[in-house]
């Protein structure tokens, strides 16, 4: 007898537990865009935007047996899920993956795959006629920014301006130490333990040449901002409790097998995955695939007649691969010995170099390029 696994969500996670239980199921993948976006390479789009195709993969490639609906989850529960069309998908199994949303352009806020890259082309001309750049946020995300448009214009004048007192606080002194060496040698300009006197007036994301101010007392000149902060969980189709109850920054409780708890026990059939989950990591990619193969394995199981065994831990120490653009970067990994810092090189070779196109070709099929 054929079960039916509905995915709301077709991001890492999302996108790899469906592509997985295809062939042992009927497949339902639930998402608004008509494609897969390789969120790590937006910035790169947006500074490259002859490169922009490499991020986008088709879902009607992707996905050979299973379905795909373009629509918005608006409800969940036990049974299955409501749409914002109003349809009904009822499941077997449900695998929530909606992940989290972030300022444009780290992700891109358009549904298609044409739309998409027509709004990275237009931002990239307002970026192109700038000559000094201010980026609110100097997390990863602003960071990355900074050095993909060092590396496509290194005469532009890149400004990062952040409250906090350090630079990626949780990861180790020798990693800040080679990430403070590496932007200094880029040029970039870092402003840390600080923020903007009063809110911008410009619009983001265009050119519009403005003078602010810092609680430094800095006074600062640019000709066009991005915001680099922010991320924000995706979970506004629970907020209803039909099936469970979110925690404070909106995230869903799992066990170890990633099953959703709920009000009254634990859905035996129902999974969280990625950024959605309250899980303490931090919110990477890497993770929501790691989720994804233990919710496709467990799935798998049940489907088979078997028991769900396939359990999840977090790992004890962060790791991240941050490129500044394709050549330089910084990262820490685990080792069996503990955290390991790994240089520029590496970091180009395993993500700067092509931000994992390579990886999901394999895994998905052509891009839209």
């Amino acid at each position: 007898m054929s079960r039916t696994v509905a995915v709301i969500g077709g991001g890492y996670g999302g996108t790899a537990v469906a592509k997985a239980l295809e062939a042992v199921a009927d497949v339902v993948l639930i998402d608004p865009r008509d494609a897969f976006v390789n969120v790590a390479a937006s910035l790169r789009a947006l500074a490259r935007p002859d490169w922009a195709g490499n991020m986008f993969f088709p879902f009607d490639t992707v996905l050979t047996r299973g379905t795909v609906i373009r629509d918005r989850a608006v409800s969940v529960d036990s049974g299955g899920v409501t749409l914002a069309s109003g349809q009904r998908v009822a499941a077997d199994y449900l695998v929530l993956a909606t992940g989290s949303s972030y300022a444009y352009p780290a992700r891109v806020d358009a549904d298609s795959v044409e739309a998409a890259l027509e709004d990275l082309r237009q931002t990239n001309k307002e970026l192109a006629g700038a000559e000094r750049v201010l980026i609110l946020g100097a997390g990863p995300v602003g960071l990355e920014l900074a050095g993909e448009i060092k590396d496509a214009w290194p005469d532009k004048h890149v400004t990062l301006v952040d409250p906090a007192e350090q630079l990626v606080p949780g990861f180790t002194s020798e990693m800040r130490d080679d990430l403070h060496r590496q932007l200094d040698e880029l040029g970039i300009d870092v402003r840390l333990g600080t923020r903007l006197t009063a809110p911008l007036t410009t619009e983001a994301n265009r050119v519009a040449t403005f003078t602010t101010t810092t609680t430094g007392g800095d006074e600062i000149t640019a000709d066009i901002w991005f915001r680099a902060f922010g991320l924000r969980t995706n979970s506004g189709y629970l907020v209803d409790g039909g099936l469970t109850t979110l925690n404070p920054q909106g995230r869903v409780a799992v066990t170890d097998t990633l099953n959703v708890r709920g009000p009254d026990g634990i859905f035996d059939h129902v999974y969280a995955i990625g950024d959605l989950t309250d899980l303490a990591e931090d919110k990477l990619a890497a993770y929501a695939l790691q989720h994804a193969e233990v919710v496709a394995q467990n799935i798998t199981a049940q489907v088979r007649g078997e028991r769900a065994t396939a359990t999840y831990r977090p790992m004890p120490d962060p790791m991240i691969l941050l490129p500044l653009g394709p050549r330089f970067g910084v990262g820490q990994m685990p080792t069996p010995d503990g955290v390991a810092v790994v240089p520029a090189a590496t970091v180009a070779e395993y993500k700067g170099t092509d931000l994992f196109t390579g990886r999901f070709t394999e895994q998905f099929g052509p891009t839209a390029a």
